[in-house]
């Protein structure tokens, strides 16, 4: 029997959710009457409730975000209806903001909006004291971030061995970019460096070569930045086959020479940096409270580029207000020239209580009113265009982002990367009706089909950078357009798992051979 019952619904069985710790970890004298029990959207609900209810609990706290709300709302609508008696708690930013306009915190008992560390140990001590609350929505308390217990000893073994492990050194953001929650920060706050780095530390010894870092500014601070670099360039000193992999979110326009410095220590496979662009328009930067300078951030991403090893992953924006197609792809492709590794093409959300929604009525915003509540139209941006967009970018992932195809996307791309894009998503929704579930090595076929008969490059160029991808990607059955004689590669032997991720790793093994 276990009085509280923490859960939520991840979007894959390898995200570890790190909230769920942060509140079992500063439960305190109810700790030890409480568990964690994490599910995967897809699981039947059914399944579901029953292996929460077969803990027995008196409190279930749902951790409730964006991706899994919709299958949050029928657990708790099936959990209230078989035992009405089991207190549900909720949390998280999708019941954080317009709680009352949300059907799932219909059906709850509480919820705590904001920072939950402390308010939801307060919360579960008055319960099981016998005390309800009349209030049902509680305002999640703030407390200076040395008094927060931090939860990394609430990862498992199994956690350790099979999971992603996430890590944060700081909280908030001090800016106030729209389309984002961080926005309603008012600053990031530190965790004690010392405290902070010795968690990192029995992480580490625990066996966790994978580190992501969930800051919103990594590199707000540099002599922090520095402080964690060195943290684990010790340990590849030390141990240089066994090297950590570490996730780190940056700021674009801010890499002084010192911390330029520390990232050309690390050898290739063990950083990555997600680097948010959004937009290069100047005038939607203005528009949606977002500070950069444009020229500075470029600069800097082919600095990492051209001097470091570190493998990039840069965020673009479609369907931000006033921004048209033009506009979006001019910066696709000034990006796109700066040679990341990744470049994440995002579609607008309307997060709940993000600022971004002050632009709904002057620029014609028209949102999913579901989840995830995407852009569908702007004033400058017609409905079947953002469809044509959001091909774009389901294409976009699985030929260039995957490291599948470093040399024939070299190919489609050509001069005009985003139109030569766009016409082969257009082509090849036309010719499978298909964004998903496209196997190999028909892509295969299909890409050398589009770069014949559509662009009309040059037969032996495209067959050559074709087949040498299909082979570097795993591919030993005979394409379609090889000679029915050729020799076939022998099977490829299993690698040994290390800690770079293996989309990461494919890039690497990319960036020599395309080059």
């Amino acid at each position: 029997m276990t009085d509280i019952v923490l859960t939520t619904l991840n979007a894959r069985y390898a995200h570890a959710s790190l909230g769920l710790r942060y509140l079992r970890a500063n439960l305190g004298a109810l700790r030890e009457r409480s568990c964690i029990r994490e599910f995967v959207i897809g699981q039947k609900s059914e399944e579901i409730v029953e292996k929460i209810l077969a803990e027995q609990p008196r409190i279930v706290g749902i951790g409730v975000y964006i991706w899994n709300v919709e299958e949050a709302t029928r657990l708790v609508a099936m959990l209230k209806a078989i035992a009405p008696e089991v207190i549900v708690v909720l949390g998280g930013p999708e019941v954080s903001y317009e709680t009352n306009e949300s059907r799932i915190c219909g059906y709850a008992d509480y919820v705590v909006t904001g920072w939950g560390d402390v308010t939801l140990a307060k919360l579960c001590a008055q319960l099981l004291g016998g005390d309800r609350p009349a209030a049902k929505i509680m305002p999640g308390e703030q407390p200076p971030l040395d008094q927060i217990v931090m939860p990394y000893g609430e990862y498992d073994d199994e956690d350790v061995s099979r999971r992603h492990i996430y890590v944060e050194a700081s909280r908030g953001c001090p800016f106030k970019c729209e389309f984002c929650l961080s926005a309603l920060d008012k600053t990031a706050w530190p965790f004690p460096l010392d405290a902070f780095l010795a968690q990192i530390e029995s992480l580490w010894q625990r066996g966790v070569r994978q580190f992501k870092f969930v800051d919103r500014t990594f590199n707000l601070k540099v002599d922090t930045s520095l402080a964690i670099l060195d943290f684990f360039l010790a340990k590849l000193d030390a141990n240089p086959a066994d090297p950590p992999f570490v996730h780190f979110e940056l700021i674009p326009d801010h890499l002084p020479d010192k911390l330029k410095a520390g990232i050309m220590k690390f050898p290739a496979g063990t950083l990555q940096f997600e680097i948010g662009i959004q937009t290069f328009d100047p005038v939607t930067q203005a528009r949606i409270s977002r500070r950069q300078k444009n020229d500075v951030a470029e600069a800097n991403i082919r600095w990492l580029h051209e001097h470091s090893q570190a493998h990039l992953h840069v965020d673009l924006i479609a369907g931000l207000p006033g921004e048209d197609v033009d506009s979006f792809a001019a910066g696709f492709d000034r990006l796109v020239r700066m040679g990341p590794h990744e470049i994440q093409f995002g579609i607008l959300k309307r997060l709940r209580g993000a600022p971004i929604a002050r632009h709904t009525l002057p620029h014609g915003l028209r949102f999913n009113p579901e989840p995830p509540y995407n852009i569908l139209a702007t004033d400058v941006i017609d409905f079947a265009t953002m469809q044509r967009l959001s091909r774009f970018a389901r294409y976009w992932d699985i030929v260039a982002n995957s490291g599948r195809y470093p040399r024939t996307t070299l190919l489609l791309l050509g001069e005009s990367p985003f139109a030569h894009f766009l016409a082969l998503s257009d082509w090849l929704y036309a010719k499978t009706k298909q964004t998903h579930a496209l196997a190999h090595e028909r892509l295969v076929h299909l890409l050398h089909e589009h770069l014949l008969d559509v662009r009309a490059l040059d037969r032996s160029e495209v067959e050559a950078a074709v087949l040498a991808d299909y082979r570097d990607a795993g591919g030993r059955t005979r394409l379609a357009f090889e000679a029915p004689d050729s020799v076939l590669p022998a099977p490829r032997p299993r690698k040994a798992a290390g800690a770079t991720p293996a989309r990461q790793a494919r890039h690497l093994g990319a960036a020599d051979g395309a080059s």
